[in-house]
Parts: structure tokens; C-alpha cells; sequence
């Protein structure tokens, strides 16, 4: 059995924190909270983040990260990306030797376009880490918190790596595969965000299926046409972390993206919706990034575009839907070959 540690108690760390305490791994879950980590160690409950989830008692709660990472071979990190690379900077000091580091969060850091797995490698020197590996895919915290089935995809440089992370992951109710395309799962969880976003925005706005079917469709085009300009392979983007995340996050209200959508598209202003949140939404600060990384290297993503006006310009959002549905004509199939061409 491994010791891990997973930096970050919301719900998705917890959730995955309880995957690796079922699977019989010594597990230390770090958190700000002094509160918090005293309910977690105490009460074996989490209630703000997964209310109703009992933990399982080998689950040890910190607020050092000097002992929470003492003697362990593993890392999960599970912070936000605007607080990902303090996390990083305050964690170097302690480790001592090289560690196998994996993380779970999703989303572009704007200025730099770098994707979470770019930053760790910039933050944490190579002499201290075995090797990134990402864990991604169509995975809501409360389902996964209940072992309901899931699947995920865990994508490393190292296939070894990738594999000892599948191994430490995996179990009846958690079900994981391996890719090798770290580019386009990491792309492909964190662009999901955005078009989550604009799907919560269109049944906020009272429209139906086909609204938001055809904004899972089209964005996924935006996605794959991003992805594969910055390296991806195109096939990533039709598996877990494109169209399996896709679906998860546009169409169900666990989806805190989804939810903040609806609220924007029933006529909310973006901070009142932050604030009533409470929780990181990664798909704003990721349609900010993804909307100048596209201008940069020349990509056509009209849905990200429209949502950056209607979060950062004060574009209406029943205004930026109907400037969508107003584009000029296109073949869909010219967006099929282009990403088939990549391939060969």
C-alpha cells in the first residue's frame, strides 16, 4: 500500500482521497481549514463539500504540509489553477526526495497559456518528481463520493507512471484507462469548462435539447480544432476527456460551470454568480485563456468567443446565442476532414 497525499479538501479532493482510502492506501488529506481538517479527523465527515459522505477513518486530515507530505511516494494535487502555482511554491521546500506527482485539476492559466501540467514542471524542480501524471474525465465528486460507476483517464510522458497511478486508482466502482496524449487530456478537461458554461447559459435562457445539444456538438469541433493545433491527437478529443466530459459537464447540476451558466443565462451578473457559488468555476478564468490563446494562434472558436464577451465585455446573453445562430454558413464536414487530415 502507497502513502498519498492529496493537496486540496474541496469535494473533488476529498472524493478522490476516499477512491485511494477504499483501495487500501495510507491517505493524508492537506486543507487551509483548521476547522475543516478538525471535521474530517474527528467527525469523519466533509459537509460543506460532500454533505452526507462518511469518510473512511483512515483518512488523516492536515493543515502543515510539512507533515502531510512527509514520507510519501505520492502526490495528488487538487487546487484550483489560479492558486496552483502558490500551492507549488509553498510545497517545494518540503519535499526531500522525488515523488510521483498526479493532478486533477482543470483549466488554462491565462497570461501564460501554460496547461497544469507545464506549471508543475516549472514549479517543482525534476530532481523531486518521478513524473506528472494527469487524472481526468467525466467525474462528478458526489457521484464518485457514493462509488457510484465512473471512469477517468490517467495520461503521463511515462507510461509506467501512468500505469502505477492506474493501479492506485482503480477498483470496482472507479474504473480507469491510460492515454498517452497528455496535451489533449489535459485540453480536453479544461476546455469542456467553457462550452459547460454556455450550455448552463442556454437552458438558463429557457431554450431546449436541441439548443444544447448543438453546443456540446459544435464546441466539441472548438475544442478538438484548439487541441489539435497545440499538439493533440485528435482522437483524445472523442473519448473520456472530450465527448465523456462534454456530456457530464453540460448536462447535469452537479456541474458547477453548468450552474453558473444558468444563473448568467437567467440574467445574473457574472460576480453576484461567484459569489453565490462559494466554489472555484474554473470555466471562467479558462474562457479568458482559451479566448486569447485561439487569437494567438489563429484558431476559430466562435461559442468561446461569445461567452468571453458576455463575461468580460457585458455582451447579453440571449444577444451572444442569437450571434452565434447568425454566423455565416459552413460545412460541418469541412471541421471532420480537417481533424482526420491531422492523422494522417
Amino acid at each position: 500500500m502507497e502513502k498519498v497525499a492529496v493537496i486540496g479538501a474541496g469535494s473533488w479532493g476529498t472524493a478522490l482521497a476516499l477512491v485511494l482510502a477504499d483501495n487500501g492506501h495510507h491517505v493524508r488529506l492537506w486543507g487551509r481549514r483548521q476547522d475543516q481538517i478538525n471535521e474530517i479527523n474527528a467527525l469523519h465527515t466533509n459537509e460543506k463539500y460532500l454533505p452526507g459522505v462518511a469518510l473512511p477513518t483512515q483518512m488523516v486530515g492536515y493543515t502543515s504540509l510539512q507533515e502531510a507530505v512527509d514520507g510519501v511516494s505520492t502526490l495528488l494535487l487538487v487546487a484550483p489553477t489560479k492558486a496552483m502555482r502558490e500551492v507549488l511554491a509553498e510545497l517545494r521546500p518540503h519535499l526531500s526526495e522525488a515523488v510521483t506527482i498526479v493532478h486533477a485539476s482543470k483549466g488554462i492559466e491565462p497570461g501564460t497559456y501554460k496547461r497544469i501540467s507545464e506549471i508543475i514542471a516549472e514549479e517543482i524542480p525534476a530532481s523531486l518528481r518521478k513524473s506528472i501524471v494527469v487524472l481526468s474525465g467525466p467525474s462528478h465528486a458526489e457521484e464518485v463520493s457514493l462509488r457510484q460507476p465512473t471512469t477517468v483517464t490517467v495520461s503521463s510522458e511515462n507510461i509506467e507512471e501512468a500505469e502505477f497511478v492506474q493501479d492506485l486508482f482503480i477498483n470496482q466502482a472507479f474504473r480507469v484507462y491510460t492515454n498517452p496524449d497528455i496535451v489533449g487530456v489535459e485540453l480536453g478537461g479544461a476546455l469542456k469548462n467553457i462550452i459547460a458554461l454556455g450550455a448552463g447559459m442556454s437552458d438558463g435562457l429557457g431554450y431546449g435539447d436541441n439548443a444544447k445539444a448543438a453546443l456540446i456538438t459544435r464546441g466539441l469541433a472548438e475544442i478538438a480544432r484548439l487541441g489539435t493545433k497545440m499538439g493533440a491527437n485528435p482522437l483524445t478529443f472523442a473519448g473520456l476527456t472530450g465527448i465523456g466530459d462534454l456530456i457530464v459537464t453540460c448536462t447535469s447540476v452537479h456541474s458547477r460551470n453548468w450552474r453558473a451558466g444558468n444563473m448568467l443565462g437567467k440574467g445574473k451578473a457574472l460576480q453576484a454568480v461567484l459569489d453565490q457559488m462559494g466554489m472555484v468555476v474554473e470555466g471562467v478564468r479558462t474562457t479568458k485563456a482559451a479566448y486569447e490563446l485561439a487569437k494567438k494562434e489563429e484558431v476559430e472558436m466562435p461559442i468561446t468567443s461569445v461567452l468571453h464577451d458576455v463575461l468580460f465585455a457585458g455582451k447579453d446573453a440571449k444577444e451572444a446565442v442569437d450571434e452565434l445562430m447568425k454566423r455565416s454558413r459552413t460545412h460541418e464536414v469541412e471541421d471532420v476532414s480537417s481533424l482526420l487530415s491531422e492523422l494522417q
